[in-house]
Parts: structure tokens; sequence; C-alpha cells
């Protein structure tokens, strides 16, 4: 998965009914790496709102690491503890691909096939600031043609089983969605 992806402000009241919370997510139709990013977390089975900045990046690393790969993060130490105990969701309209077609790189929007709100899944760090990073997976057929990873997408219908179970049985949830879900097409 790139580093884009679009959230729409109009999405906040489907997703403030969704989870019984008050969200409000601010228009960012490129949301790029080190940026805010409206993210839900549930504590005492309660859905809230936390804001964090999309990307971290730990000593040992010299780059901003924003995506974490669903095969490994609950092994990996750099995120095995936010696995465990600080998953979120990441309401978006959808996400960008970039592909080169004819010389020329094509920009691809990945959307919910109904229009409505995509929740990707991702894990927070505390750090001076909250810090985000989101989780990709092996694409399905369709999403495989434009990128060798996916986000990970967590249904409607998962989205309390996501929080409320342990890593080891969410582990189902770590993988791609059907290809009927989502709906590409290129973008200026």
């Amino acid at each position: 998965m790139c580093g884009r992806f679009s959230v729409n402000r109009a999405i906040s009241p489907i997703v403030s009914e969704l989870f019984n919370t008050h969200f409000n997510a601010v228009t960012n139709t490129n949301l790029s790496p080190s940026q805010s990013v409206a993210t839900l977390v549930n504590s005492n089975s309660t859905y809230h709102q936390v804001n964090a900045l999309w990307g971290i990046k730990p000593s040992w690393s010299k780059k901003l690491i924003i995506n974490a790969q669903a095969e490994t993060v609950a092994s990996k130490p750099t995120f095995r503890q936010a696995f465990q105990h600080q998953r979120c969701l990441i309401p978006c309209n959808g996400w960008f691909e970039w592909r080169t077609e004819e010389g020329k790189k094509v920009k691809y929007l990945f959307e919910h096939t109904d229009k409505v709100p995509l929740y990707m899944a991702g894990i927070l760090f505390q750090h001076e600031f909250t810090e985000l990073v989101t989780l990709t997976t092996k694409p399905n057929i369709k999403c495989g043609q434009y990128h060798k990873r996916m986000p990970v997408l967590i249904t409607n219908e998962d989205k309390d089983f996501w929080f409320n179970s342990s890593y080891q049985e969410v582990e189902p949830l770590l993988q791609h969605v059907n290809d009927e879900m989502i709906h590409v097409e290129p973008t200026d």
C-alpha cells in the first residue's frame, strides 16, 4: 500500500451512528504520512475518536514507518505491544495506488463498492504525540493488479471483534477482503 488515502468529513455522521459516538473527521483527500488522522478506539466497550499522526520513527529507523505487515505484526518487537493493546480503526473514503501505464503514472482510487466508509486497521503508539501505523496484507485479485499490498480492512460486522478479542483471535481478520467489496477507478 502506498502512502496516501482520502477522508471526507461527509463520512462523520455515518461513522458516528455506526460506532455510537461523536466522530468528526476533517476533509483531506490526499492524506499523507506525518499528517493527523482521525481514528477510533474502544475502551470499556465505548468507542471514541483519537487523532494521531500517521507514522512512527523508531530510533533504529532512518525513515518514517507508516505500515506494518499483518503477517508479522504480532511478532515484531516494534509492533507487538501496540497490536496486542492499542488497536484502532481509521475511517476513510478510500486509498490511492499508482500504476505505470504506457510510460505514465496513473493514480487509482480504491473505495467501497457501495461508496460507504472503509475502516482500515491500525495500531497506535503513545510517544510525545499519539502516532499511528496502518496494517497491510496480501492483496485480493483485483487490488493485486495495482500493488503487492493492500490495507487490512475491518468490516462493520467485525468491528467489535477487532477491539474485544485477543491478538491471536483476530488473525482471521488480517486477510484481504473480497474483490466485490472494492471499486477501483482512475482519478486525477
